[in-house]
């Protein structure tokens, strides 16, 4: 375990390193191409921002993984071999039709359905080639579930995934940041069910995340040094997610042990994105609004209505996914996953009661310094 630890952080480091020779050179290239994030009515940004910082993700993490997979195959600190398994190469196959998505939508714009019908071809691979949610563990009484349920049920997981960290991608930093979260989680748990190759990608892809927070957060806008990460980012951000989701919890005692406390640590990372579509959406068909209307009814939006910075609203989103992960895992010990279900989303309500009331207080707050004004 100590050695397969030496190589997960080798594989964070040289992804690190790439991000920020990659990113400085995307950035360069946006300015020379004119490819901006403009901003409009629905976005936060009021000025032009490169769009294109997700490109960096995928070459970083593969490139990090490809030299500690070789290293590691070549014996240096190790005796052992590493080889790919078909779910793998399916799943580099399907990520990079999601990456291509995305780039493409970056660079030259493509409708939505073109974007979801790709998200369902790539999603649909991973069962075709046996990947999928196959036991829900007692859960609601269910225990084994059939390929004819269990493989639309991935591709509908994984293509939810996808759109869900697409669409809270909304101010500087939380797309990246809540997956960053995740993604720690996911390693503890690939790591502990010795799941090396999958640890080695997930290390890989943290890393170029590190760089990507740097330019994003702390970038000057003013001398475009700011970039966004773009679909191309947030599509296999959400795709690799989805992904990691579905691995952890397809029970297979002919490679891993399965542990409950992976199957609730994994719904636990992803609680602020997934509930955050389900609430816009009843929102959206309680109001007779289509539901694939854009809007600024997202998590981010209601805090910085409420009077936060992106910023603060930032760090006050990732401190609830964080508060979530330390809840459930509190509450795992001395109860079930239903328990832990109906917790989490009265405290997902409790915590918008508290910033409605927050909204219209500061609504208040600007009413009357009008009135007095007047």
């Amino acid at each position: 375990m100590t050695q397969h630890i030496l190589y997960v952080i080798i594989a964070f480091a040289l992804s690190t390193v790439c991000g920020f020779v990659f990113i400085p050179m995307i950035i360069n290239f946006c300015k020379q191409k004119g490819l901006y994030d403009m901003p409009d009515g629905r976005k936060v940004h009021k000025r032009a921002v490169p769009r294109l910082g997700g490109i960096s993700f995928l070459p970083s993490m593969l490139l990090a993984s490809v030299i500690v997979v070789s290293i590691y195959n070549r014996g240096l600190f190790s005796g052992q071999q590493i080889e790919l398994s078909p779910w793998s190469l399916g799943f580099f196959l399907s990520l990079l039709i999601i990456y291509g998505t995305g780039l493409v939508d970056d660079l030259v714009g493509l409708g939505a359905k073109t974007k979801f019908l790709a998200q369902i071809v790539a999603a649909t691979i991973l069962p075709l080639l046996g990947l999928y949610i196959n036991d829900f563990y007692g859960f609601l009484g269910i225990h084994s579930i059939p390929y004819s349920i269990g493989a639309p049920l991935t591709v509908f997981i994984i293509v939810y995934l996808c759109n869900a960290i697409n669409l809270i991608d909304g101010i500087d930093g939380l797309s990246a940041g809540l997956t960053f979260i995740a993604l720690s989680g996911f390693l503890f748990c690939f790591m502990r069910e010795g799941l090396f190759v999958y640890s080695i990608l997930i290390a890989g892809l943290m890393g170029v995340l590190v760089p990507f927070l740097h330019f994003n957060l702390f970038g000057k806008t003013g001398d475009d040094r700011q970039i966004f990460m773009g679909d191309s980012g947030s599509l296999t951000l959400g795709f690799i997610l989805g992904f990691l989701f579905v691995k952890i919890m397809m029970n297979n005692t002919n490679l891993t042990r399965f542990s409950p406390d992976s199957m609730m640590l994994a719904y636990s990372l992803l609680i602020v994105p997934v509930f955050d579509v389900v609430r816009v959406s009843l929102v959206r068909i309680h109001h007779h609004t289509p539901i694939f209307s854009a809007d600024k009814n997202h998590i981010h939006h209601k805090l910085m209505r409420a009077g936060l910075t992106q910023h603060q609203a930032l760090v006050c989103i990732l401190l609830l996914s964080l508060c979530f992960i330390g809840v459930n895992m509190l509450l795992w010990k001395c109860a079930g996953m239903i328990v832990l279900i109906v917790t989490d989303v009265a405290l997902w309500g409790a915590f918008h009661l508290i910033v409605d009331w927050r909204i219209v207080k500061c609504g208040r707050e600007v009413y009357l310094a009008n009135q007095e004004a007047l």
